[in-house]
This record gives structure tokens, C-alpha cells and sequence, in this order.
């Protein structure tokens, strides 16, 4: 498992990296990057928050537009972004270039249908090679939180319910909360899993929450003013699928915001305490 470091700059006393490698599990190079904070300079091991990010993203947008670098260098926490999607000459698109599938739109599932099933596997990439890579190349211990935007969100909401083992903590901005349930999803679910929603159901976090046995604390912010909330994001399903089970969930409807980076940011210290209490 080599990496290459292909960029790297100093931020609040760490280091924002960027790193390229081969993926066994998608079968493709890909990127991440990963801010590593101050506490590691004096031998320390860190606890590891893992950001998936949201339709059209790769390992740059949060890193470079969240502002999370102040709060995790003050927390002692790592970052880690990898990418979105597989990438490559050989990997698969959508052929009429929709920026809701193919490259830059994986859904974090393990596709079954061909031709996808042959590299979109980022739901394995995720839980196991990225993780893997991390604790075998960095200074971090087997301490795991992991947290997501809009596609993201999803992805996070649902990999922690999957795997509660796995994660001290979950948290999303904007989550696609219901994806059976809206265009977004049914469009991805189709066309990577095959047109049985049964197989859909291991993948759409409000199924997943209403039989959860072993629950991770969970925190979700939405803005009343983002333009998906209604038709893409349906965040009430994540409530009532919560309420019907007393998970402990806190979602918070937060006002005036949108889907941006301006509301994550506004947000993200937060998101970043919230796990620092659960990674402790």
C-alpha cells in the first residue's frame, strides 16, 4: 500500500497533504487529502474524522472551503477527504455527461450493475481500504468519526449505520436523507444497484435508522432555505424514522441557509466539538 504526497501546505501549525495511490478496491489511482494537526509533532496518535463529500466534489472542496483546519488543529483531530467517485480513462460515466452520475457522483454504495460494478465499489473504498491506508501511513490511533454534505451526508449517515462498530460518531450537512425516496437517489440506485428496492434499502439511511440496533450519536444541520430541501433532501424522513425508534439523533433546522460552503462553515466548529466529545 505506497502513497505519493503531491502537495502539502502548512495550516494552523499541521499540514494540509494531498496524497495519489492505486486502489485495489475500485481498481483505479485515486486522491485524497488529509490535514494532520499540531499534536502530532509531539509523538501524539489522533483521532481521525472521515469527510465524504457531496454531487460534482473531490478531496479539495472541503478542505479548502470549510475552514475546519482552525478548530481540528485546536482539537487535535485529523481530516481525511478522499474523492467522490472513482477517476480514470477506463472508468465509467454517464454518457450525456449529468453531473448526478457517473464521475464525481459514486453515492458511496457498491455498485452491482454493469458497467459500474467494475470500478463504483466506494462504499468498500470508504469502510475499508481508505482506513486501512490512514492508520497503516499516519500518526492516527483506531479512534473513527466521519461526517459528509448532501451526497456525503448520505454517505456518512448511512456508513455509520452500517457500521456502528467502526465509528464514535456521525454528523451531516444537507444529508440526501431518504434517497429511495427522491430524484437524486432513485436515479443512482437504479442505475448502480439494478430497479429492486430491496437492495436500495441497505443504502438509504432512513431505512437503515428505523432498525438500528446499535446506535452512533448523530448531528445534522439544514438550512430552511436550501433550494433541495423539498424534493432531494427530505430531512423529516430522518426525523420521523429517529422518533420512531428514539435514536439520538439531533437535526437541527438552522435559518436562512442554504446548501453552500457558506453554510457549512458557519457550522463546521461545531460538527468538529461534537465529535471531539465522542473521539475522547
Amino acid at each position: 500500500m505506497t502513497i505519493d504526497n503531491v502537495s502539502w501546505n502548512k495550516s494552523f501549525g499541521g499540514w494540509h497533504k494531498q496524497y495519489t495511490h492505486h486502489s485495489a478496491t475500485l481498481g483505479c489511482d485515486m486522491r485524497f487529502a488529509i490535514y494532520l494537526p499540531p499534536q502530532i509533532a509531539q509523538g501524539e496518535k489522533v483521532p481521525v474524522l472521515y469527510w465524504l463529500s457531496g454531487l460534482t466534489c473531490t478531496d479539495e472542496n472541503f478542505m479548502q472551503k470549510a475552514g475546519a483546519q482552525r478548530m481540528a488543529a485546536e482539537l487535535g483531530i485529523a481530516i481525511v477527504a478522499p474523492d467522490t467517485s472513482p477517476r480514470g480513462e477506463d472508468v465509467a460515466d454517464d454518457p450525456d455527461g449529468a453531473y448526478d452520475f457517473g464521475l464525481g457522483a459514486g453515492f458511496y454504495v457498491n455498485a452491482t450493475q454493469a458497467p459500474w460494478n467494475r470500478h463504483y465499489r466506494m462504499y468498500d473504498y470508504v469502510v475499508n481500504e481508505l482506513p486501512a491506508l490512514i492508520e497503516a501511513h499516519f500518526p492516527v490511533n483506531d479512534k473513527r468519526a466521519i461526517s459528509g454534505h448532501s451526497m456525503g451526508g448520505h454517505g456518512a449517515l448511512m456508513i455509520a449505520l452500517r457500521n456502528p462498530a467502526r465509528y464514535c460518531s456521525v454528523s451531516a450537512f444537507s444529508p440526501i436523507s431518504n434517497p429511495m425516496n427522491c430524484p437524486w437517489g432513485q436515479k443512482a440506485f437504479t442505475g448502480y444497484l439494478g430497479k429492486d428496492k430491496a437492495a436500495w434499502q441497505a443504502y438509504d439511511s432512513s431505512e437503515l435508522m428505523r432498525t438500528n440496533q446499535q446506535p452512533v450519536p448523530a448531528l445534522v444541520d439544514q438550512g430552511d432555505q436550501d433550494n433541495f430541501l423539498v424534493e432531494q433532501l427530505k430531512p423529516e424522513m430522518l426525523q420521523a424514522a429517529a422518533e420512531a425508534v428514539d435514536y439520538p439523533l439531533e437535526l437541527r433546522m438552522q435559518e436562512g441557509f442554504d446548501h453552500s460552503y457558506y453554510f457549512i462553515s458557519s457550522f463546521i466548529d461545531d460538527h468538529l466539538r461534537f465529535h471531539a466529545q465522542h473521539l475522547a
